[in-house]
């Protein structure tokens, strides 16, 4: 048996659902469970592989709808210049470097080639373009050999893509690709395919699905339909990465679905088992599902990440609090140096660490300038975190939405008294009140004054009632639940029982 995931795209920058997926790959190769992850957007821009190891994957896991019909492995991008420019009759006449873009020119031919280099002097090329006469005609992408050529025809004063050919490894044709009044039309030497819902469904029925597989999707925009029908020869499941509705629009008739999940939920009587990160999420489901539709589907849940173990120190600096997420505005950083700047007022020991990059790290800095702070509060950009929390003795955090929320996983895990808004679902998950930390109430109009006396006053009490060692001890037993032989265990469990199969 297999366990297919399917996903849409990836990159440099991937994003939670990318992440889980990562984390999910390696559960499985500890339970020696097969599994696939399947990639469906076109992706040309960087050779798959580099990006799907970039966050931890192995090759052998990955499968990608356009080279899965060819005989090529995903493999890093190992083909020369040497090996492209052995393709062309001639010699150049003069090249041009800029970084990791080398170009060649055969000026007698009024023709040049630009090749985009794996990395700076790197001798490997991801990717060709080929111009002639000032007009873009191909371009071609390598892994250890070409795997796709595109062909351009200029019209309207733009280059105009006409046709995509996969190949297999010895350079024979696997199919094509053309574009035709809007239209793909895929040609295969059996058949003919229109439109990408079909290429996919094709794709689906060359598994060769049984019922001892499982398809666990886990992104649904535009490739729902054929992946739901060609399912049913299997066990579907579908992944909530998110909060999965409007509270705002949503009464005691009519509930409004997040877009991203609402064919999954209208057609949930398709679906075998749904999986969402934490426990609250998960009653909030099955209550929604009772109240505004037919359906009962199997809820399961299943962290998106896991503690190895739970790390301790006897080095914790006095007086340490830390955060770490993007600078994003969202993250609203901005107030929790408020409200450090207040608690240090009652608690003149105080120190916080901010961790992470981003958008708002010049206004940040400058908001630690204006409050005369930067003696005590520090930016400090990336590090490898996992070594890092054992270090403090409270972690802040205040996002008002956080699907499950890795953060705040690896702070309890720890031992870190944490201080957040009371909001689903990872603050709701991890914080006990009272017991390992303090949710504050979260107010829509969000007035900034009040939200950094409220975090300050929960700092100033954690300190002046001594309670950091009983909420160390209670982070640490909260953490347990998501040791990784925990959730391995989760994941062995729902395989057995939508399979009725025993895993390895």
């Amino acid at each position: 048996m297999t366990v297919y995931n399917i996903n849409l795209g990836i990159g440099w920058a991937s994003s939670g659902v990318e992440y889980a997926q990562a984390y999910r790959a390696k559960l499985l190769r500890n339970i020696q469970q097969p599994a696939k992850f399947v990639f469906m957007d076109m992706i040309l821009a960087d050779n798959l592989q580099h990006l799907t190891e970039n966050i931890g994957f192995k090759n052998d896991e990955i499968i990608w709808l356009y080279t899965h019909f060819t005989d090529l492995k995903i493999a890093p991008t190992t083909y020369s210049i040497d090996e492209v420019l052995a393709g062309f009759d001639g010699k150049s006449s003069r090249e041009e470097t800029d970084g990791k873009i080398k170009r060649f020119f055969y000026e007698d031919q009024d023709f040049f080639l630009t090749c985009y280099l794996r990395n700076e002097n790197s001798p490997y090329v991801e990717r060709c373009e080929y111009v002639s006469r000032g007009i873009l005609v191909r371009k071609d992408y390598f892994s250890y050999t070409r795997y796709c050529t595109e062909y351009f025809i200029p019209m309207n004063n733009q280059a105009t893509l006409i046709e995509r050919r996969f190949y297999n490894e010895d350079g024979s044709v696997a199919y094509s690709m053309q574009m035709a009044d809007g239209r793909e039309v895929y040609r295969f030497p059996d058949r003919y395919l229109v439109g990408r819902q079909e290429l996919i469904r094709y794709f689906m029925q060359s598994l060769n699905l049984t019922k001892q597989d499982l398809v666990i999707l886990d992104r649904e925009t535009n490739i729902g339909q054929p992946i739901f029908e060609e399912a049913q020869k299997a066990h579907l499941g579908v992944v909530i990465h998110a909060e999965h509705y409007s509270v705002n629009s949503t009464d005691d008739q009519y509930i409004l679905w997040n877009n991203y999940y609402d064919y999954q939920f209208t057609n949930a009587d398709k679906v075998d088992f749904f999986i969402v990160a934490t426990d609250r999420q998960k009653e909030i489901l099955s209550e929604q599902f009772a109240k505004y539709t037919n359906h009962c589907p199997a809820i399961y849940t299943i962290p998106v990440g896991s503690l190895a173990s739970l790390p301790n120190s006897d080095q914790r600096k006095p007086f340490s609090i830390i955060t770490a997420s993007r600078l994003a505005s969202e993250k609203h950083i901005d107030w929790l140096v408020r409200a450090v700047v207040r608690a240090k007022g009652e608690i003149p020991e105080l120190s916080f660490d901010i961790y992470g990059k981003g958008g708002e790290e010049g206004k940040i800095r400058s908001l630690i300038d204006d409050l005369a702070a930067s003696e005590y509060i520090k930016l400090k950009g990336h590090a490898d975190l996992a070594k890092v929390y054992k270090n403090y003795e409270i972690y802040l955090s205040a996002s008002t939405s956080e699907g499950f929320g890795l953060t705040l996983m690896e702070a309890i895990g720890s031992g870190l008294t944490i201080i957040g808004f009371d909001v689903p679902y990872g603050n709701q998950t991890f914080v006990v009140e009272g017991k390992n930390g303090y949710l504050i109430p979260n107010s829509v109009d969000q007035v900034v004054d009040r939200i950094a006396d409220a975090f300050s006053e929960k700092i100033v009490k954690v300190y002046r009632n001594h309670e950091l060692e009983s909420m160390r001890q209670a982070s640490y037993a909260r953490a347990e639940d998501f040791l990784t032989i925990r959730v391995e265990e989760a994941w062995r469990l729902l395989i057995e029982e939508v399979t009725h199969v025993k895993s390895v």
